[in-house]
């Protein structure tokens, strides 16, 4: 899946930033940088849709960091719900992704 065109940016609930970075060490510029780099894998995430359309990416940041990031769409800005580092299956789910777009 890709991000539509229409995106113009990020929108950020401080509480949720706050709690990301306590629960995860993940810095808000880190979930941004993941936007930019690919390779970015974007799915749905059905399960946790019941009041919104959510997604979660498998990327990586500029430093090589390979993190896990929740978000939804609003008003055509990405709002990150929450952020970690890739489990072990998730960073296994991504090198095979990159290798088959290689």
């Amino acid at each position: 899946m890709q991000l539509a065109d229409h995106i113009i940016g990020f929108e950020w609930d401080k509480t949720n930033r706050d709690k990301i970075w306590l629960k995860h060490r993940v810095a808000w510029w880190e979930c941004e940088e993941v936007f930019f780099n690919l390779p970015l894998f974007i799915f749905p995430d059905p399960k946790h849709s019941d009041n919104e359309t959510r997604f979660y990416t498998l990327g990586r940041t500029g430093a090589s960091r390979h993190l896990f990031v929740v978000f939804t769409i609003r008003k055509a800005r990405i709002r990150v719900i929450s952020a970690r580092d890739m489990s072990k299956k998730e960073r296994k789910i991504y090198a095979k992704k990159t290798q088959e777009g290689a």
